[in-house]
């Protein structure tokens, strides 16, 4: 655990901390697609992601999905924090987009170290930076951009993750992921097929030049 915790944090967290998290943390290993949070569970450990990938999505009163943000290697989540702190139930969904590594602290050490460890304190409040910011990225592309262009986003953001150019997604769970549906989703796949962009695939899509 502690070689993984100083390649991801070793330029954040002081060698004292680090050891800390090592003697109270818990080390997991996920498959892609494993649901870490659900939506109303109590949260009782922070992660924090060491390699791979998580999607945090939030439901609407429908039950529908939209995509928030994405967690990679050095981050955590401040939803996460938030409700940690307050004792609150998750309303967030959080899944594997990746295999994925992660330590889980618990939380009764999140207050203790914001007194104890000054590099703690700066990582919780750049996390909370950091996420606020994607949330208003998310959140103007909703409000200002076209769903085209919020779905050439969402490929090119998704193959960044992956490190790959096949995306391997149904429309069906593109459309859940962006707040559409499967119908508008084919159409404007199918549209970026015919202007060269990306070739579709039974089971994939294969990105060429987005």
């Amino acid at each position: 655990m502690i070689q993984e915790l100083k390649e991801g944090y070793g330029n954040q967290f002081e060698q004292e901390l680090i050891n800390e998290i090592v003697q109270v943390g818990t080390f997991k290993e996920v498959p892609e697609g494993f649901k870490l949070m659900e939506v109303g569970q109590y949260v009782k450990g922070m992660p924090l992601l060491v390699s791979g990938a998580i999607k945090v999505l939030r439901d609407d009163n429908n039950g529908d999905e939209l995509l928030l943000y994405y967690l990679e290697k050095g981050d955590t989540c401040s939803m996460t924090l938030t409700c940690c702190m307050g004792d609150a139930k998750s309303e967030i969904r959080a899944i594997a987009e990746t295999d994925a590594k992660l330590i889980m602290v618990p939380i009764q050490k999140m207050e203790e170290w914001t007194a104890k460890y000054k590099s703690w304190r700066n990582f919780v409040f750049e996390s909370y930076h950091n996420r606020l910011n994607e949330l208003l990225h998310t959140l103007d592309s909703i409000a200002f951009d076209r769903m085209d262009m919020r779905l050439i986003g969402y490929l090119k953001e998704k193959a960044r993750i992956n490190k790959e150019d096949t995306i391997h997604n149904t429309h069906q769970e593109i459309a859940y992921e962006l707040h559409s549906s499967r119908v508008v989703i084919s159409r404007l796949l199918k549209k970026l097929e015919q202007m060269g962009k990306i070739e579709l695939h039974r089971n994939y899509i294969k990105i060429l030049d987005l």
